[in-house]
């Protein structure tokens, strides 16, 4: 198992909220479970750019943080299915928020971020 070179710093909530939600498609995943796509096979299709290997990584540490809880059903080929526990679902508004903020800034943000490419 990994073990970390470096302990993280959790001194207050950003750190905390870093923690947690760091990764590049953690957000995308929260966000894909709450409006209902709940396989894995599904959220790899929402998010074509990332691989299974990475997905599946994120989706265990989003279990590991208490935001999602996986099932696994007694079936052949097994079945998955993916959906947000009640402390996941208290990030939904900030998500929304931050979405909204990127849409109300679109322009601006592509700019910056292609200057730099």
């Amino acid at each position: 198992m990994y073990e970390r070179k470096i302990k993280p710093n959790l001194n207050c909530g950003l750190d905390l909220i870093g923690e947690v939600l760091y990764g590049k498609w953690k957000i995308r995943l929260l966000w894909f479970i709450d409006q209902g796509h709940k396989r894995p096979s599904e959220l790899q299709r929402k998010i074509p750019d990332a691989s299974r290997r990475v997905l599946n990584m994120q989706l265990k540490e989003l279990e590991d943080h208490e935001l999602v809880s996986k099932v696994i059903y007694p079936v052949v080929p097994p079945k998955v299915e993916y959906s947000l526990t009640e402390f996941g679902k208290t990030l939904v508004p900030v998500i929304s928020l931050l979405g909204q903020w990127g849409d109300q800034h679109e322009d601006r943000l592509r700019n910056v971020i292609l200057k730099q490419m």
